[in-house]
């Protein structure tokens, strides 16, 4: 390993990167308003994991990764998840990206099983739903009752990663506990997928108005699990609940680090 464990000071939070296509060439991608909350709001050092899909050795790649890192950060991104992932066939044009969940669905598998800390975001949540057996609207705004929850892509950047709709958190929640307690918060929306089927083993974090599954946490894992539908990553200085939803994710990442210094 080139990393060396005696000298990381900080948390080491792997962040899983996009294949995307940058002019002639694919490359690997990770936006820096992610990799920077890392920094800024979890204080924890980022390492982008290329989405190498299903190579010869991922299960061992995984594990040579893991053994080195303290928590693990699921992003968005403009890919959906294959939904013959959760098998069904893609209804009309969508942007995919197979590498990426060739690479994420087994890495939360992993994660869980280690018991390491895991903050989802947007195609994060919806990539831990889908890897314990979940299902996902491929388009919430056709489902009846729902809300359109896609951002205007007319709009700029600050009017789409405005304020949108308010989600009612679970009063006996870990996220209302987390937060402090509010019944209710505002959040962002740009997102054209949502949860249908929640899966096994996962728990109801927070709810829109329509009934869709805002946020969620994986029932009986041992320390820090959190997936969001929003964006908190966005200007997160700005938003007293976003500032602590990325600190106690680093807490537990520096915890989960002080374990494995301990042997624990």
């Amino acid at each position: 390993m080139l990393i060396s464990k005696a000298k990381m000071s900080k948390p080491l939070v792997i962040v899983p990167a996009c294949v995307k296509q940058l002019g002639a060439h694919a490359s690997h991608t990770a936006q820096l308003k992610y990799v920077g909350a890392v920094v800024a709001g979890a204080h924890c050092m980022p390492l982008i994991l290329p989405a190498l899909g299903d190579v010869a050795d991922l299960a061992g790649m995984l594990d040579t990764v893991l053994d080195a890192a303290h928590g693990v950060m699921l992003t968005g991104s403009p890919s959906n998840v294959h939904p013959s992932r959760y098998g069904e066939l893609a209804l009309g044009e969508q942007p995919f990206d197979p590498a990426r969940d060739a690479t994420t669905l087994p890495l939360i598998r992993a994660v869980l099983a280690r018991g390491m800390p895991l903050l989802a975001v947007c195609r994060g949540f919806q990539e831990l739903n889908v890897a314990l057996g979940g299902t996902l609207h491929q388009a919430v705004h056709y489902v009846d009752g729902m809300m359109d929850h896609r951002e205007n892509t007319k709009d700029t950047l600050e009017q789409q990663y405005a304020a949108a709709h308010r989600v009612v958190l679970e009063q006996q929640g870990r996220l209302f506990q987390l937060l402090g307690g509010p019944s209710e918060i505002m959040v962002n929306s740009l997102h054209g997928q949502g949860i249908a089927k929640l899966a096994p083993g996962l728990t109801v974090e927070a709810r829109a108005d329509d009934g869709l599954v805002e946020a969620c946490s994986v029932t009986d894992a041992p320390g820090f699990t959190m997936a969001v539908q929003w964006h908190p990553e966005w200007r997160l200085e700005e938003n007293e609940n976003s500032i602590k939803l990325f600190a106690a994710f680093g807490q537990a990442c520096e915890s989960y680090q002080r374990k494995k210094r301990e042997g624990v």
